[in-house]
């Protein structure tokens, strides 16, 4: 892997002087522009329908595909608003529709087109997609206390591995930073999806970042295969 330029380290640009040029001082700097990077923004979909025992949800390529809410598309709009002025080049979101719909708001403020990326999609339950899992959880089954425990969504029967799911986060986000190199992306995802990326980009535990709200914004600097970590489930546009 190629090294990084010198200012990622020091947050300092800099240029040709005059070696007699004595500065005046350093001041501490903030994170700085760093060509060719792309800075992601991960924004966890809006509020999704209830499961309701019995009716499951429909699916989208094994997935369940639930519709927002008239509160998750509320949670849509404070995204929008907070964004449509940051600079944002493209939009994307995975296979399933409550993603397409809470990128809805700022992809029309934006006059753009949201892209699918298909590996962005949320973590694959097995036996447990259409919406048991929501179920299963708020009856604090036993095998939901091991998934946490274990930090792995396989101990589900039939669930994605751990090993899939990262190569697949890890493949989505490289390919978009590639393909928007020195620009920023506002890409519209999945609770599970953030809390992988964040763990591969921080080197953590598989599930420290397991917690991004509906309507959240969470940030990634990517400089060639280095993923850094700016922000984490921001909310300060929702009012929480």
């Amino acid at each position: 892997m190629s090294h990084l330029p010198a200012h990622y380290a020091t947050g300092v640009v800099t240029s040709p002087k005059d070696p007699n040029d004595a500065p005046a001082g350093y001041p501490q700097s903030g994170f700085p522009q760093i060509p060719g990077s792309a800075d992601i923004l991960l924004i966890r979909h809006g509020q999704s329908e209830p499961y309701l025992p019995g009716t499951p949800f429909p699916l989208v390529g094994g997935h369940a595909d639930p519709a927002l809410t008239p509160g998750g598309h509320e949670q849509a709009e404070r995204p929008a608003g907070r964004l449509a002025g940051a600079g944002i080049d493209a939009i994307y979101v995975s296979t399933l529709r409550r993603t397409a719909q809470t990128a809805a708001p700022l992809a029309a403020r934006l006059g753009l087109t949201a892209q699918v990326e298909p590996e962005l999609r949320e973590v694959h339950l097995g036996d447990w997609e259409g919406g048991e899992y929501r179920q299963r959880a708020a009856e604090h089954d036993p095998l939901v206390r091991q998934v946490f425990e274990q930090e792995r969504w396989d101990v589900i029967p039939g669930a994605e591995t751990s090993a899939s799911l990262a190569a697949r986060v890890r493949a989505a986000i490289d390919r978009l930073a590639a393909r928007h190199a020195g620009h920023r992306l506002a890409v519209f995802t999945h609770g599970g999806v953030i809390g992988q990326a964040l763990a591969q980009a921080s080197g953590s535990r598989p599930f420290a970042f397991l917690s991004a709200d509906n309507g959240s914004i969470s940030r990634l600097v990517v400089i060639e295969k280095r993923w850094i970590v700016r922000g984490f489930n921001d909310t300060a546009h929702l009012g929480n």
